[in-house]
């Protein structure tokens, strides 16, 4: 069986993981700020923190961004449900504005007509690995004073080129986390992304008061840093000697609301272990994804992902547009066709707003996005991982050839 997606995990990522159940610290301990400051410096973000989830990423930007009851968020519907979950945490309402019929990222200039005065951010999503139009999306934030929260769980390792420049260098590509357009940006590291630490996330920033807000939201709103400390008397004892105040070696302050989203170290290991393959992991993401494009490119039925030169995927997934009413078949008849030859398949993604909990919701049945519903009608992923040979891509190629008839 062929699935959509896996992990790979090699020799290397087990030594790692192994070298802190060895260790003295199986949480809390220093992996952790190694994996971060390596995130960072792969991206190019002055902060990352890591947490125990994508969705947890996506909940402490929120939190950190200020997102309380009554607040809109413009996002996109073609995404995974905790792009829009994470603001209902929040108490505040997802406001979902049609995507580009091209890219299947969010459209910005769908964007700006969903912009009201409740609206306080926009969440982008980097749908499978393709940035979206940053620049355009930061005139947009910078013109109604709005954050920016990119969603790049499907895009670690992606590139975009500043169009404007007029360069034609390598210096001029900016990588996707480095918060050069946005305040903050997500990442996910659950087993199908591309890198794994088995489930885990993280949020990198340039901005050192929203570091420390994530920092402390990660961790129950607890902070240790006697330089924040409110409670004096409480926090210090006196040295009338040295007239120095030493913060009691028990003493922590518990500051806002926060959550347990910490990762452990063993996760940390082997995060880190995997960010050391991840340009060969794209590269061969890449690879894959050239060789379905050239073999379904003159198929009628089929429309392939777009390549642009301001763009480099990082291709989380591959998907199809296949006009099932020409080939007279249903999705799920393709779907369980596929199956059978040993292919699997997903959709990616049912429009939030379709969902049972927000069609439910008086507020949401309004919510409709034409393009989004129309590209929703056709999709369908293929398999794509790094871990894939010829001989299985070539399979998934002649398979779904075979099941189209074409």
């Amino acid at each position: 069986m062929i699935p959509y997606g896996r992990q790979w995990i090699d020799e290397d990522d087990i030594k790692a993981v192994v070298g802190v159940l060895k260790s003295d610290w199986l949480t809390q301990g220093p992996v952790v700020n190694i994996l971060e400051k390596a995130l960072a410096e792969y991206c190019g973000a002055k902060y990352a923190v890591a947490v125990s989830s994508g969705t947890a990423a996506l909940h402490l930007t929120c939190l950190a961004a200020g997102i309380k009851d009554g607040d809109e968020v413009v996002t996109s519907p073609i995404t995974f449900v905790a792009s829009a979950n994470c603001l209902l945490y929040c108490g505040g309402k997802s406001v979902f504005a049609d995507i580009d019929k091209d890219t299947y990222n969010i459209d910005p200039a769908e964007i700006k007509k969903k912009i009201t005065k409740k609206t306080r951010a926009i969440i982008p999503v980097h749908f499978a690995g393709l940035p979206c139009d940053m620049e355009a999306i930061k005139k947009i934030a910078e013109e109604y004073d709005l954050m920016i929260i990119e969603d790049a769980c499907h895009a670690l390792g992606a590139e975009y080129r500043i169009q404007n420049s007029g360069l034609r260098t390598n210096e001029e590509w900016i990588k996707v986390g480095s918060c050069s357009h946005s305040d903050m940006t997500v990442f996910s590291f659950h087993p199908v992304k591309h890198i794994t630490t088995g489930e885990g996330g993280a949020v990198l920033t340039n901005n050192e008061k929203l570091y420390e807000k994530l920092l402390l939201f990660r961790n129950h709103g607890i902070t240790k840093n006697p330089e924040k400390f409110t409670n004096k008397d409480l926090a210090f004892s006196h040295n009338p000697e040295s007239l120095i105040h030493n913060p009691n070696p028990w003493y922590y302050e518990m500051q806002e609301l926060g959550f347990n989203y910490r990762l452990t170290d063993i996760q940390c290991a082997l995060g880190l272990s995997q960010l050391n393959k991840l340009d060969k992991f794209v590269a061969k993401r890449r690879d894959i994804a050239s060789l379905y494009s050239e073999a379904f490119k003159k198929i009628e039925c089929i429309k392939t992902p777009v390549e642009l030169e301001t763009k480099k995927s990082a291709y989380h997934l591959y998907v199809l547009q296949i006009d099932f009413e020409k080939i007279g078949k249903s999705r799920d008849r393709v779907m369980i066709e596929l199956m059978e030859a040993g292919i699997g398949t997903q959709v990616h993604y049912i429009p939030v707003y379709m969902q049972p909990y927000y069609g439910n919701e008086r507020n949401y049945k309004k919510q409709r996005c034409t393009v989004a519903e129309q590209y929703y009608s056709k999709a369908l992923s293929m398999p794509l991982y790094p871990k894939m040979t010829d001989v299985e891509v070539t399979k998934v190629i002649n398979s779904v050839k075979g099941c189209l008839n074409v």
